[in-house]
């Protein structure tokens, strides 16, 4: 009886603890919870759990927006490869306007070659390029001269440019370099890297074996036509212009329109008068009948001396280039009817934020036409030293003329 008794008390114990077994095991088959893992989080999550959304990711920032600076009219002119098909005028002022109609010197002709083309600033009212089609024929046949090698005229639109001019906006002005046209057409790669030969011995003096009788007759043939209404120089040939003038013929009077001006040492500035009843182009006042030899030049001379000893003293490299930035010049500050002209035809205006096309990069990195001016040797800043002033600084390179 007590061995029944002990086996029912043993079979009850083993089916208590095998149900207790069961009640502990997993709902369902799967591994075994991890080291460290209560049974618990092992268990996989309820279907509402499993429901619950990870927050949205942050979506990605948008770009930055292009600058909404608007383009200057240097840009906005530097940026234009072709003419305005309007109506040929120069509008406005020789150093605030802009041109219409304009057309291209070609790049050669039978008595010139256009040099820096690159700078696609060969344009200029069908005035502008009669007169030098015309002086390069006549200084070849009347004065021995080969040939003109032509600088900067204006821009297919005119307007301000990028680098260098104030003036030469309204295709009425053309720089002609003082060095003559080779016997050969030079090529473009030639025409970007040579540069123009200057006429001076030092800051105050040109040199006699540079400047000879022919570039004498070349200036005063320029100056002879009517319609012109200023020639610009550096002031050391004027100085030589007033001293030789006979060399080119009795008659001096073409004298009073050769202006001295800083910089014009390697080429002259040929600049026309207004054509006749174009409306919208502003002259300049007519020069004065004097030859201005006498006291004007000897201002001119006085600048120069201070200039050239600040130059020395500083150490200036003459040949550096300019570093200074333009000041901004607004589309708003131009003629009215040069908004017009820029919007003519069949090239876009450049816009806010875009970047300058090729046309006007290749104008601005262009390597300039010729050297400065040199500097005082030592002896020479001496001798100044004695009767001059020291530290008037050098005037801007292309204030308004």
């Amino acid at each position: 009886m007590r061995r029944l008794v002990l086996s029912l008390t043993i079979l009850l114990l083993g089916c208590g603890l095998a149900s207790a077994q069961t009640k502990l095991a997993p709902a369902t088959g799967g591994a075994e919870p991890a080291a460290g893992e209560s049974a618990e989080a092992a268990t996989p999550e309820s279907t509402e759990t499993a429901a619950v959304e990870l927050p949205e990711r942050k979506p990605p920032k948008p770009p930055e927006p292009k600058s909404k600076k608007l383009p200057g009219a240097r840009e906005l002119f530097a940026s234009v490869p072709g003419p305005a098909k309007l109506a040929a005028r120069a509008i406005g002022f020789y150093s605030k306007g802009c041109l219409s109609g304009g057309i291209a010197l070609p790049l050669n002709g039978p008595n010139w070659q256009v040099m820096r083309a690159s700078r696609n600033r060969n344009w200029g009212s069908p005035q502008l390029v009669d007169y030098m089609e015309r002086l390069a024929s006549d200084a070849r046949a009347l004065d021995g001269w080969p040939g003109l090698l032509v600088g900067d005229m204006s821009q297919p639109r005119g307007g301000p440019m990028l680098t260098g001019h104030t003036s030469h906006q309204v295709g009425l002005d053309a720089d002609i370099w003082l060095t003559p046209m080779p016997d050969r057409v030079l090529t473009l790669r030639e025409r970007e890297d040579v540069d123009a030969v200057s006429m001076l011995k030092d800051p105050l003096h040109a040199d006699p074996e540079k400047f000879t009788d022919k570039h004498i007759k070349l200036i005063r043939r320029a100056a002879s036509y009517r319609q012109v209404a200023r020639i610009f120089v550096h002031p050391a040939i004027k100085r030589s212009l007033c001293e030789r003038a006979d060399v080119a013929g009795k008659d001096t009077r073409w004298l009073g329109k050769v202006r001295p001006w800083w910089n014009h040492h390697y080429h002259f500035h040929v600049r026309l008068a207004c054509p006749r009843g174009m409306a919208g182009c502003k002259d300049q006042p007519p020069v004065k009948g004097d030859p201005g030899c006498g006291k004007e030049l000897d201002d001119w001379n006085t600048m120069l001396k201070k200039s050239a000893i600040w130059m020395t003293q500083q150490n200036i490299d003459p040949n550096a280039k300019p570093s200074r930035k333009k000041k901004p010049f607004p589309l708003r500050d131009l003629p009215r009817d040069c908004k017009t002209v820029l919007a003519s035809g069949e090239y876009e205006m450049l816009s806010a934020g875009d970047e300058l096309p090729p046309v006007a990069l290749k104008a601005a990195a262009s390597k300039e036409a010729g050297p400065g001016v040199p500097l005082l040797s030592k002896t020479q800043l001496q001798n100044l030293l004695k009767g001059g002033q020291v530290g008037v600084p050098m005037p801007n390179r292309n204030p308004v003329r």
